[in-house]
C-alpha cells in the first residue's frame, strides 16, 4: 500500500479511536484506493488525491470553506462528487477536529440508510 494511503488510514483510525469506536472502522480496496466503512456504512474514500469524507449536503459548505478542501473527482474527466469532500491535510492531522467530521459522516450514512425504503 502506498505510504500516503497508509498515513491517511492511520489518521482515520486515530479519529475512530478518539470517538471510542476503533472496532467500527474497516477498509476495502476500491479503484486504486481504499473505501472506509464506519458502522458498516461507507464514510470515506482514501485516494491518491487525498482523504474524502462522505457528507450530508448540509455539512458540505462548512468543510468546503476550509483551505485545501475540494470535491473529490474520482477519475479524470469525471464530474466532481456530490457526496465526497477531500479533507485538508491539516484537518486530518488534528485528531479531535477530524473525529468531529468523521462523526458527521457516520451520522449521515446512518440516517441515509434508515430513510431508504426496504425492498
Amino acid at each position: 500500500m502506498p505510504a500516503a494511503l497508509e498515513a491517511m488510514r492511520r489518521e482515520l483510525e486515530d479519529a475512530a479511536v478518539h470517538l471510542g469506536k476503533p472496532h467500527d472502522l474497516r477498509f476495502k480496496p476500491m479503484f486504486g484506493g481504499l473505501m472506509a466503512y464506519f458502522d458498516e456504512q461507507p464514510c470515506a474514500w482514501l485516494t491518491i488525491d487525498g482523504l474524502a469524507l462522505k457528507l450530508a449536503p448540509a455539512d458540505q459548505p462548512a468543510l468546503l470553506q476550509l483551505d485545501g478542501a475540494a470535491r473529490l473527482i474520482a477519475k479524470a474527466g469525471a464530474a466532481p462528487s456530490r457526496h465526497y469532500i477531500i479533507v485538508p491535510a491539516a484537518v486530518c492531522r488534528d485528531t479531535a477536529q477530524f473525529a468531529g467530521w468523521l462523526a458527521k459522516s457516520a451520522a449521515h450514512a446512518t440516517s441515509a440508510t434508515r430513510s431508504r425504503p426496504r425492498r
